[in-house]
């Protein structure tokens, strides 16, 4: 385990569970995706796969998804991740009616779950995915938990924009990981892609930084999970609103710079081993 020159707060938990983290490529995937052919009535994600759907049989999954995404969240999330949240969006609550884009550092399969319990567990959420899982074997649970597959064809590229335009008329809320790939139980906070903030942009929405650190795991949760697997606690940041009358490139620029930051903080990272963004 090699986190280059990272330095942390006294009391900082820094788990090890035997993976040799990349230190010249903080984008490069590490989990392999079981994928099926999509001659075999799996998915193409060009302008054909169904971004935006209204039909009965997803609106009637997404009630099923629904309850299968917070019993994941109430059991597997609490019991074998011993998922905490510190922090609220309460007082913020008017100012967010319209929606946000939530950012975080991605870190462990049930991640985006206890970013959607954070921030009010009943407003509707969209996720862009790595496409590819969704031709794998949790491809429902994905699709009714909100995931949206990122295209691979320049015209699913413009129907996947219509369909956020809609998403964001309709005044969802989306989460977006950053960093791009999951790296598990991975301390440092990597450079960020700019497309969240981008879209925070665009939609004029105020991005909301989070961010997981690590329990050691004691006393009952000892009896759940991988023994060598941290406890899980997500820290809730405070909303970063664009200046809509400064340059669109600068601000990009700066929401993403103050949100890694605000990250890195939140994680008790002193010296973090990576720049703010490639």
């Amino acid at each position: 385990m090699e986190f280059g020159t990272l330095k942390v707060k006294e009391g900082v938990y820094i788990p090890d569970i035997g993976i040799e983290y990349p230190t010249d490529d903080p984008h490069r995937r590490l989990l392999h995706v079981d994928v099926e052919d999509s001659s075999k009535g799996r998915y193409v994600f060009d302008e054909t796969y169904p971004y935006l759907d209204n039909s009965l049989k997803y609106k009637l999954g997404c009630i099923a998804g629904w309850l299968v995404k917070w019993f994941i969240v109430a059991v597997r999330n609490r019991c074998h991740f011993g998922l905490r949240i510190e922090g609220s969006l309460r007082k913020h609550k008017k100012k967010l009616r319209d929606g946000a884009v939530c950012v975080c550092n991605h870190v462990y399969v049930f991640d985006a779950l206890g970013v959607h319990s954070a921030c009010q567990r009943f407003r509707q959420v969209r996720i862009p995915m790595f496409a590819k899982h969704f031709n794998g074997p949790n491809s429902w649970i994905l699709r009714q938990a909100g995931g949206i597959p990122i295209p691979e064809t320049r015209e699913g590229i413009r129907k996947y924009n219509e369909a956020f335009d809609e998403f964001a008329r309709r005044k969802m809320w989306f989460i977006v990981f950053p960093e791009a790939v999951r790296w598990d139980m991975y301390v440092p906070i990597r450079p960020f892609r700019r497309g969240a903030f981008s879209m925070a942009y665009k939609y004029d929405r105020p991005v909301i930084p989070f961010v997981y650190t690590f329990r050691e795991r004691k006393g009952i949760y000892r009896l759940f999970g991988k023994k060598d697997y941290p406890c899980v606690t997500l820290h809730v940041g405070e909303p970063i609103w664009f200046d809509r009358s400064a340059n669109r490139r600068e601000e990009i620029d700066r929401v993403c710079r103050e949100a890694h930051e605000a990250m890195v903080r939140m994680a008790g990272i002193e010296v973090n081993p990576w720049p703010w963004s490639d």
